[in-house]
């Protein structure tokens, strides 16, 4: 498996603890993110990451910032990126079986980064239902009906 991780300043430490447990569970990282605390602008970190999620180079993307609002926003902008906003596992776990989401956004100042450990195995271990969900994603992209 291979996850494409991307973060701003708010969440530099968040991304060097996330990406050692990935590599720890045997997974590829490639990291788009900021390695500083200076404050930078999230989408020139975050766009790489949904760059590589859409174009099939990551199978899943992590992106951290302070909200996670910014970091969703941006990468949702992309046409196959469903990035979920999650601040639970359980938020993380709905995220993943009713809307099959693709990228996991943190909010790094409003979780613990045990919450945020927790979130990312819960991301990865959780599997999408289809069925009628299947339906409502077809639905996402503009112009589908």
């Amino acid at each position: 498996m291979k996850i494409s991780i991307g973060n701003d300043h708010a969440g530099t430490s968040y991304k060097f603890a996330i990406k050692e447990l990935l590599e720890d569970m045997g997974i590829t990282v490639t990291n788009h993110g900021t390695d500083a605390d200076s404050s930078v602008d999230y989408p020139d970190f975050i766009h790489p990451v949904a760059d590589d999620v859409e174009s099939g180079e990551a199978d899943f993307g992590i992106i951290i910032c302070g909200s996670g609002n910014g970091a969703a926003i941006t990468a949702n902008k992309h046409q196959k990126i469903r990035a979920a906003l999650c601040w639970t596992k359980e938020i993380t776990q709905l995220a993943r079986e009713h809307n099959n989401a693709n990228i996991l956004s943190i909010p790094a100042r409003f979780v613990s980064l045990p919450q945020a450990l927790d979130m990312v195995k819960t991301f990865l271990n959780t599997e999408f239902e289809g069925g009628r969900h299947q339906n409502r994603v077809n639905k996402i992209p503009l112009g589908c009906s």
